[in-house]
């Protein structure tokens, strides 16, 4: 079983390092850890739920759980998720075959990676 020593989550970025035992260093998109959530909502009962309009996502906390896995919270309200260390080994070891898989669902549903409205913020005056 892979075990993890760190985790660090870039905010600007929305880049999360998973940093495992044997020096192995995985990078994930906040993106791609909400659209391949091991949460129950996203992989359904038996069927995987289609998650779209995520570019934008941000990972707001990451909770550990025990010695084995951590939940991550969205800016989209998902925290659901438990990312199992061996779940996130998996991820790394297969994310091109998973995010061609995803891209390819996206584009059968006519869905799209893009937020359905752009919100934005201006601090100025």
């Amino acid at each position: 079983m892979h075990q993890v020593s760190k985790l660090h989550y870039h905010r600007k970025q929305k880049m999360l390092d998973v940093v495992f035992t044997d020096q192995v260093v995985a990078q994930f998109s906040a993106e791609l850890l909400r659209v391949l959530s091991p949460s129950a909502e996203v992989r359904g009962h038996g069927t995987p739920q289609l998650v779209a309009n995520k570019r934008d996502v941000a990972i707001t906390q990451l909770l550990p759980v025990g010695q084995y896995a951590v939940r991550l919270v969205f800016d989209d309200g998902h925290n659901s998720g438990l990312y199992s260390w061996s779940y996130l080994r998996q991820l790394h070891e297969q994310r091109d075959a998973l995010w061609q898989d995803y891209l390819a669902r996206l584009k059968a549903a006519n869905a799209v990676r893009d937020a359905k409205l752009e919100v934005r913020f201006h601090s100025g005056i």
